[in-house]
């Protein structure tokens, strides 16, 4: 009974952390305002064919990238003034958007 107890109490202690979960439509609006113009909005649409295609894309990928720019450990001086704005809560938002989208990317059978 002791260890069901200590279990209860642990598994209780891990999932009251106080994370936020992100936000898809949160990063919708911030994908308007920040990616858009060379992402395209839902992040089909590169304005350059040098830019990626976010849709689709995982989320996990999304938020280490995000975050690699913002700390500098990948390179783009672009991506580097974008990312420096966010959040973490922003980049998480931004991954749940742009990984919930359909990418034409995707085989189509």
């Amino acid at each position: 009974m002791k260890r069901l107890l200590i279990l209860g109490l642990a598994l209780g202690v891990a999932f009251s952390v106080d994370a936020v979960a992100a936000n898809a439509e949160n990063g919708k609006a911030k994908a308007a305002q920040i990616c858009a113009a060379c992402h395209g909005p839902d992040g089909n649409k590169p304005s350059a064919p040098d830019q990626p295609i976010l849709a689709g894309q995982h989320y996990d990928y999304l938020v280490r990238a995000l975050t690699d720019y913002k700390i500098g450990r990948r390179n783009n001086p672009i991506m580097k003034g974008f990312a420096a704005q966010l959040s973490k809560q922003d980049i998480e938002d931004l991954a749940a958007w742009f990984s919930s989208q359909k990418s034409r990317l995707h085989d189509q059978r």
